[in-house]
């Protein structure tokens, strides 16, 4: 039995040895080029490296107080913040409300399926200079059928400091709302028909059935996807590079875009890295919010 034993024991090192030499280059690679960059970040949001010189200097939080002190970072955060909400909200309505028509159409739904999924996989730098384009208030192809619908007081857009924003905005819901979309139309194909026939012979309508069963029912991927939404509200870089670097004045000017040109025009790197810390820690302060209050109103069941 002792030898046995033995033997059982050997083997299973053996197997443990095999597969964490398997997983050994990914936890490699993400040592190298995540958590290090992660440690090495937050030493320099700490001191006063410019990234152009080895010759730098601790100097504490000095760069976090300078942060609540900064007028364009005061600026930017306000930018995200108004973005973050529209962006949330119009996302999560507009791919819900595309998941519930798709999941309600019975032909040509695969058409529809790619068709509004296809932004999200398109690139976003070409994206973004077709959006240009359309925006032109001079010619442009909106201001165009705005015109001929007898608007008079068109939109600026992207010259405008009062609409450039909202125009990324739209671009941005454009764009991924196809994504979101597919995780809602998952979970909306997961509930079960018999529980929509139950309620029919119990008299519920249409709206009973989506409020009181649909809704309910798909809370976990309602959670998942406003978690998905959140975080990319705040991630937001390259619509704005590409659209409107950070124009008209600082009307579009975001935190990711503020981390840029701190830290690659300004070459102030360790400033750059405070903001990207504080950023970080308003991403992770409203998923624990959102984890917290899940409990309350999402059904596992």
């Amino acid at each position: 039995m002792a030898k046995k034993g033995l033997e059982i024991s050997k083997r299973s090192v053996r197997q443990n040895l095999i597969g964490w030499c398997f997983i050994l280059p990914s936890l490699l690679a993400f040592a190298l080029f995540m958590f290090l960059p992660i440690l090495l970040g937050f030493w320099y949001s700490l001191t006063d490296y410019t990234g152009l010189s080895s010759d730098y200097s601790f100097i504490g939080l000095a760069n976090y107080a300078k942060m609540f002190q900064d007028r364009y970072f005061k600026v930017s955060i306000k930018n995200n913040c108004i973005y973050a909400a529209w962006y949330s909200v119009l996302t999560m309505l507009v791919s819900l409300l595309l998941a519930s028509l798709l999941n309600r159409l019975r032909r040509c739904r695969k058409f529809f399926r790619v068709a509004f999924f296809l932004p999200y996989i398109s690139s976003m730098v070409s994206v973004a200079i077709i959006w240009k384009m359309i925006f032109n208030p001079q010619g442009g192809p909106l201001n165009t059928v705005l015109a001929q619908l007898g608007i008079t007081n068109l939109p600026q857009w992207l010259a405008s400091t009062t609409w450039a924003l909202y125009a990324v905005i739209i671009v941005s819901v454009w764009k991924n709302a196809g994504y979101y979309m597919m995780i809602f139309l998952a979970g909306l194909q997961n509930v079960p028909d018999s529980l929509y026939e139950a309620a029919a012979l119990d008299g519920a309508g249409g709206w009973q059935k989506y409020f009181r069963i649909t809704l309910p029912l798909i809370s976990p991927t309602i959670f998942l996807n406003m978690i998905l939404v959140t975080i990319s509200s705040f991630q937001v870089f390259d619509l704005i590079s590409v659209m409107t670097d950070g124009g008209p004045g600082m009307s579009t000017n975001v935190l990711a875009f503020r981390i840029y040109q701190e830290g690659f025009r300004q070459m102030h790197m360790g400033y750059a890295s405070s903001i990207a810390y504080f950023l970080f820690a308003i991403i992770l302060a409203i998923t624990l919010v959102q984890f917290a209050v899940q409990k309350y109103w999402v059904n596992y069941d």
